[in-house]
């Protein structure tokens, strides 16, 4: 059963993931880099600057089925804090990319390979930087 959203004196709500969709928890620094690659693919997309992540919407199911390496997928009996509409920039939990219509929900495939992408970009660099 659904609970009320509890505000935060920020304006922020915590809701339940696993109602209206599921959501993937994901690294700021390899967000960021699937967000770049995943472009217009991407839905709605909260960033948590205190906590160093990014969330990434989902449809409900998917965090039965996620397995991607560093990430945490977030289904029932999770919750996820969200900004109001108007916060598009922290410090603190905002949005990286607003929800509009039919835009909450990243396809999981995408996402889970713009991931596997974005770890790699970062394997490479690290080690160019190494050599």
């Amino acid at each position: 059963m659904p609970t009320t959203p509890l505000p935060s004196a920020a304006g922020c709500t915590l809701h339940d993931a696993g109602q209206e969709w599921d959501a993937i928890r994901v690294p700021r620094s390899v967000g960021l880099a699937a967000l770049g690659i995943l472009g217009q693919r991407s839905g709605a997309v909260v960033e948590d600057s205190i906590s160093s992540a990014v969330y990434f919407f989902t449809p409900v199911g998917t965090a039965a089925r996620w397995d991607a390496e560093n990430t945490r997928a977030l289904g029932e009996g999770s919750t996820v804090t969200i900004p109001p509409a108007r916060r598009t920039e922290g410090p603190g939990v905002h949005w990286r990319i607003c929800p509009g219509d039919g835009r909450w929900l990243t396809d999981p495939q995408a996402l889970q390979a713009a991931i596997a992408d974005a770890f790699g970009t970062r394997v490479v660099e690290s080690a160019e930087v190494t050599a």
